[in-house]
């Protein structure tokens, strides 16, 4: 059983920062890609930021110069780093990875439960 663990998420003010950690455990081959998308009320989930096994990044153009991505393989963590945040920032916060559980097994995506993200003053 593959879990992901997102923690970091909170009430923060415009112009400030929080920093989100996503821990996968269980059950483990090998990790691909992973990254986090993001979810506001009444909007589609989106993309914010992806992060391949060989440490190439992508950003959304929304979160370019503010947010960075990286990860730990060692910890089978991913972060994302958010600076000068927005209120339009404000959403729920999913974690993924690219999975395979097995050697034998597809790889596969697997999502946290989400974290939510609030700028406000």
């Amino acid at each position: 059983q593959v879990q992901l663990v997102e923690s970091g998420g909170g009430l923060v003010q415009p112009g400030g920062s929080l920093r989100l950690s996503c821990v996968l455990s269980g059950r483990i081959f090998r990790i691909n890609a992973m990254g986090w998308y993001r979810q506001a009320p009444g909007k589609s989930r989106e993309l914010v930021a992806r992060v391949s096994t060989g440490g190439s990044t992508n950003l959304a153009d929304s979160v370019k110069g503010r947010f960075t991505i990286s990860r730990d393989d060692a910890q089978n963590t991913v972060y994302l780093q958010m600076h000068t945040l927005k209120p339009e920032d404000t959403a729920v916060y999913y974690c993924y990875a690219e999975i395979q559980p097995r050697d034998w097994a597809s790889m596969g995506n697997y999502w946290g439960q989400g974290t939510q993200v609030t700028v406000s003053s």
